[in-house]
């Protein structure tokens, strides 16, 4: 038998599932199932999703804006938080709906927490960016990907806070999430465009699609919660500020920075913290 076979076994799914189960189980023993104490009324649990941002990639331990918008949430309630960072690096909105719709372990926690934050899309359009950058985006005006980075992306959204919301079901969440920031403003106005057309050039072309997601982020997150405006705060009214100028970045040059992340909790912090807390 290979291994392919051996791993397909009914027997040992059978025995992965039951492994999942028993986890969580004892996963929702250790946190309290809702109502099953004076100490878990006492707490608020807190599952953050998305990319490196909220890994805190770049950023000093316990610096990430994760960490420090828990940090916010305990201080402001005078509640204790449980925090549960599920932030992988290099995630597309794509990973995170898979992990959402098919993960178990990611289920349980989002099940099982009464705050959720996400950050995603970002490496959705820095993949676009790249291919056309490249001038293999596909289409005449080279932006065939880039229009379908924006469809994916949209799509992968709403099934993203649909599976969040089904999850938590009536229960009181609060769901916080935010816009994407431009790092690349200052690269993509002293770049060459393949385009000879004035009006296409890269910082321009890309700036659009960047805010077409940006757009629909605004538009859709009264539906669920609301969402911080990070792209404002970090690229200026116009989106034309580069955020490394402003001390926003680490030396990637991609990645916020610990003065960037201090930003976006500050922005969510600003939020408020309704439904959950008056």
């Amino acid at each position: 038998m290979s291994n392919r076979e051996s791993s397909n076994h009914p027997g040992r799914r059978r025995m992965r599932f039951l492994h999942s189960s028993i986890f969580g189980l004892i996963w929702c023993f250790c946190l309290g199932f809702p109502g099953a104490s004076p100490l878990a009324a006492q707490q608020l649990t807190y599952t953050a999703l998305g990319d490196s941002l909220a890994f805190g990639a770049f950023a000093p331990l316990g610096q990430g804006y994760v960490p420090l918008y828990r940090n916010h949430l305990a201080n402001d309630t005078g509640r204790e938080v449980i925090l549960i960072n599920l932030g992988v690096p290099g995630w597309k909105s794509q990973d995170l709906r898979y992990a959402l719709e098919t993960r178990f372990f990611f289920q349980l926690l989002v099940w099982s927490s009464d705050v959720c934050t996400v950050n995603i899309g970002g490496n959705d359009l820095r993949a676009a960016r790249t291919a056309y950058k490249s001038q293999s985006c596909g289409g005449v005006d080279n932006q065939d990907c880039l229009r379908a980075a924006v469809t994916a992306f949209q799509q992968n959204w709403n099934a993203i806070f649909a599976r969040i919301l089904l999850l938590r079901g009536s229960r009181k969440t609060l769901i916080r999430t935010m816009d994407i920031y431009n790092p690349f403003v200052e690269e993509d106005k002293a770049s060459d465009s393949w385009s000879e057309d004035p009006n296409q050039d890269d910082f321009t072309v890309l700036k659009f699609y960047l805010e077409q997601v940006n757009q629909y982020i605004a538009q859709t997150s009264p539906n669920f919660g609301a969402f911080a405006q990070v792209y404002g705060a970090f690229n200026g009214p116009a989106g034309d500020e580069d955020p490394a100028d402003k001390g926003l970045l680490a030396f990637d040059a991609f990645h916020a920075d610990k003065s960037g992340h201090a930003l976006m909790a500050s922005l969510l912090r600003d939020l408020g913290y309704a439904p959950l807390v008056p």
